[in-house]
C-alpha cells in the first residue's frame, strides 16, 4: 500500500500573521492590541446585566461585605451552586479598586484578567504542540468565535473554566518535554476548573488524562505517570482548602454542596434527572463555534488523509479527546445552556490553527471577502444608525428591529467615546486594506472584523444597551415604594435579580419559597410576559409594578397588604 503523498498547501507563510519574520515588533505590537481591545472594550461603562454577571456581582458584594471567602451567599441566603473562585476575585478587586470604579466595574476587571490569561495559555499551548509559528492562531481565532460575543466579558463560572481548560491544555503539552512542569499546570488547571464551576470539568480533565494512554506511545510511559501524579497533588492542593473549610464552618453548608455536585445534575438520562435535550447543542454550535468550527473540520479531513503527520499527533490527540468528552457530556447535560459550550472553544480552535495554511484558496477567500464585507457593512449601518438616533431620536422602524417597545431613544454624546470608535474604524481599514492575501490573513482580518463591531457595541451604543439591560432605573423606581426599614417578601424573584435589587435598592427580600410563612407587609413577584394590568392577589393592593425599558418578557409587581 502506497502511502499518502505529501501535501503541499496552496498558500504557507507562517510569517504573515505569525510574528517571527520581517517586522516582527510591528507584527507582534499590532496582534497585542488587537487582543487588548478585544478583552478591555466592555469591561467597564455598563451596569451589571443578568444572568451571570448580576449574580456573581451579587456573591462578591456579599464577600465584601462579610469578609467571607469560603461560604458565598446571594441577597442573605448562603450560595452553593459552585465554589466562590471568580466571585472571591472580584470581591479583592472590588476592595483595591471601588472607589475610583464603581463596584460592578472594578468587580468586572477579573473578567478581563481572566480573558488575557485564557488568551496567553492558549498560544502557549499552541506553541507547544505545534511550534513557534502557530502561537498567534488560536488567539485569533478565539477572538473571532462568535460564542465568545457578549458572553465572555460577563462574570460567570463557565468563563473561569474555560482558562482552566487553556491551562490544563498547555498542561498536557508541556509534560511532552518537561513532565514534571507540565504536570503542575494541568493540576493548576483542574484546581481552576473545579474553583470555578465545580466537579464537572475537572471530571473531563481527569477522563481526558485516563484515555489519552489509548492514544499514543508518548502518554504511555513513566515519564506520563509522574505528570499525572504531580497533576494530582497540585490539584488537591489548590482544590481541597476549599472543601475542607466549609465543612468545618458548617456540615450542613457542605451537604447543600455536595448534593448538587452529584451525576445527576451533569448527566440528563440517568434517574431522577432533569431531561437532557440533545439536540440544543447540535443546533446551536454551528454559529456558537464559527469560524472554527469549520476549521477543525478540514483540520480532521486533511489530517485524516494521512498528510502532514495524520491524526497520530499530539496536537490533535490531546485537544480532540478533550473536545470529545467535552461536547458528549453537554449533549446529555440536563437543562442545557448556551454559555456551557464556551469552554469548548479552547480545544477546538488548538486543533483549528493546525491547518488554516492548507485551506484551499476558495475558502480562505470566502472567509476573508465575507469577512471584509459582512463586517464593513455592518460597521457602516452602526454608525448610520446610532447619528440618525443622535439626530432624531430612534425610529419606530429601528425599535421594531430592535425589539424595543419604545422610540425616540437618543444616545449621549461622549468625546473620548466617539474618538475611540473612530480609531477602532481607522484601525480596521488599515488592516484589511487591499493586500497579497493569505489563509492566515483571512483569520485576521475576520478577528479585526468581530472586534471592530465588538468595539461599536462597547463604545457609541454601549449607552443604549445598559438602558435595555440594566435594571438600575426600574429598581430605583420600585424603591420609592418600600418601607424604610421594612420587610418585604418574595416570590419568582430570579438570582440575577435578588442581587440587583439588594445591589441598587439594599433590599434583601423573604423568599416565599423558603419562607413560606412570611408576615411581610411587602411581597414583590415576578412575573413572565404578560398584557393588561398586573395580576391581582387576595388580601393585597398593587402599590408599584415595572419592568425593563422596552422588555415585554419580564414584569415585576409589588403588593401591600392594606391597613387595617
Amino acid at each position: 500500500m502506497r502511502a499518502p503523498r505529501p501535501y503541499v498547501p496552496e498558500s504557507i507563510d507562517p510569517t504573515e500573521v505569525s510574528p517571527s519574520g520581517p517586522y516582527r515588533a510591528y507584527k507582534t505590537a499590532g496582534l497585542i492590541l488587537l487582543a487588548g481591545a478585544w478583552v478591555l472594550l466592555g469591561l467597564v461603562g455598563h451596569g451589571p446585566w443578568k444572568f451571570d454577571d448580576a449574580t456573581s456581582l451579587g456573591l462578591a458584594q456579599e464577600m465584601v461585605k462579610r469578609g467571607d471567602v469560603v461560604v458565598p451567599y446571594l441577597a442573605g441566603e448562603p450560595y452553593l451552586l459552585r465554589p466562590p473562585l471568580l466571585p472571591a476575585l472580584s470581591a479583592l478587586s472590588i476592595v483595591a479598586l471601588s472607589p475610583p470604579l464603581e463596584p460592578h466595574n472594578a468587580a468586572r476587571v477579573v473578567v478581563g484578567l481572566v480573558l488575557a490569561l485564557m488568551l496567553v495559555f492558549a498560544a502557549l499551548a499552541s506553541r507547544e504542540f505545534s511550534g513557534r509559528a502557530y502561537r498567534w492562531l488560536p488567539v485569533l481565532i478565539l477572538v473571532g468565535s462568535l460564542g465568545f460575543w457578549d458572553r465572555s466579558h460577563a462574570m460567570s463560572g463557565e468563563l473561569g473554566v474555560t482558562l482552566a481548560v487553556a491551562i490544563a491544555l498547555y498542561g498536557f503539552a508541556l509534560a511532552l518535554r518537561r513532565p514534571i512542569a507540565g504536570g503542575l499546570w494541568l493540576g493548576v488547571g483542574i484546581g481552576v476548573a473545579f474553583l470555578s464551576r465545580g466537579l464537572q470539568a475537572p471530571a473531563w480533565l481527569a477522563l481526558t488524562m485516563a484515555l489519552l494512554p489509548f492514544a499514543g506511545d508518548a502518554w504511555r510511559s513513566r515519564a506520563y505517570v509522574v505528570t499525572a501524579a504531580v497533576a494530582l497533588v497540585a490539584a488537591c492542593a489548590l482544590s481541597l482548602p476549599w472543601v475542607f473549610a466549609l465543612a468545618a464552618r458548617d456540615p450542613a453548608l457542605f451537604d447543600l454542596w455536595w448534593s448538587s455536585e452529584q451525576l445527576i445534575e451533569y448527566v440528563g438520562f440517568l434517574p431522577g434527572a432533569d431531561p437532557a435535550n440533545p439536540l440544543y447543542q447540535l443546533r446551536n454550535l454551528p454559529w456558537f463555534a464559527w469560524p472554527v468550527l469549520p476549521l477543525v473540520i478540514w483540520t480532521l479531513w486533511t489530517r485524516g488523509r494521512g498528510f502532514n503527520g495524520g491524526l497520530a499527533q499530539p496536537g490533535i490527540q490531546v485537544p480532540g479527546i478533550l473536545a470529545l468528552v467535552m461536547f458528549v457530556n453537554l449533549i446529555v447535560a440536563p437543562e442545557p445552556k448556551v454559555i456551557s459550550a464556551l469552554p469548548l472553544l479552547v480545544p477546538l480552535a488548538l486543533i483549528g490553527a493546525l491547518e488554516v495554511d492548507s485551506l484551499k484558496r476558495g475558502f480562505s477567500a470566502f472567509l476573508d471577502w465575507f469577512g471584509i464585507l459582512t463586517f464593513g457593512l455592518l460597521a457602516v449601518v452602526v454608525w448610520l444608525l446610532w447619528i440618525d438616533a443622535r439626530v432624531n431620536g430612534m425610529s419606530s422602524r429601528i425599535a421594531v428591529l430592535f425589539q424595543d417597545t419604545e422610540i425616540g431613544f437618543q444616545p449621549t454624546f461622549h468625546l473620548g467615546t466617539i474618538l475611540l470608535a473612530i480609531f477602532l474604524t481607522a484601525l480596521w481599514v488599515v488592516l484589511v486594506r487591499p493586500a497579497r492575501r493569505s489563509n492566515r490573513r483571512a483569520v485576521l482580518n475576520w478577528a479585526a472584523g468581530v472586534t471592530l463591531l465588538w468595539g461599536l457595541y462597547s463604545t457609541i451604543w454601549l449607552p443604549y444597551l445598559d438602558s435595555r439591560r440594566s435594571y438600575r432605573t426600574m429598581i430605583e423606581s420600585a424603591a420609592m415604594h418600600l418601607l424604610t426599614p421594612g420587610c418585604v417578601a418574595s416570590r419568582n424573584l430570579g438570582e440575577p435579580h435578588r442581587a440587583l435589587f439588594q445591589y441598587y435598592a439594599g433590599l434583601v427580600t423573604e423568599r416565599l419559597e423558603t419562607h413560606a410563612d412570611s408576615r411581610c407587609p411587602l411581597l414583590l413577584v415576578q412575573y413572565g410576559r404578560q398584557a393588561g394590568a398586573a395580576p391581582t392577589l387576595a388580601g393585597y393592593d398593587v402599590v408599584w409594578e415595572g419592568r425593563r425599558r422596552g422588555d415585554e418578557t419580564e414584569r415585576f409587581v409589588l403588593y401591600k397588604r392594606p391597613t387595617r
